[in-house]
């Protein structure tokens, strides 16, 4: 990986007509520049571990939802279809009544 940086970094500076001169390499055997670039890395490591716990956060709660969804649409169907037994129940109750009372007062 750290090969691949430096042709890159070489790479680039071929495109651009940069001299060896001005394009300085860090010393990685300094301790300062060591510490910065696992510093650098660890933060890199916390942000992509934040990134992916919160994509799999989103990916199990949009599941859930979906879920729930689901859950409270056949409840809706389960509700509204008793009513409608409930509403035909009353109307054929209506019409024996009415058929009863009919035939006793004539």
């Amino acid at each position: 990986m750290l090969l691949a940086a430096v042709l890159a970094l070489l790479r680039w500076r071929h495109q651009h007509g940069w001299s060896a001169r001005s394009v300085m390499l860090l010393n990685p055997f300094c301790p300062i520049a060591g510490a910065k670039i696992l510093s650098l890395k660890a933060t890199v490591i916390l942000l992509l571990t934040l990134l992916i716990k919160s994509k799999i956060r989103i990916a199990t709660f949009s599941g859930l939802g979906a879920l729930l969804l689901l859950l409270q649409t056949l409840v809706f169907f389960a509700v509204s279809g008793g009513l409608a037994v409930a509403a035909a129940g009353a109307a054929v109750y209506a019409v024996q009544r009415r058929k009863t009372s009919t035939a006793t007062a004539v």
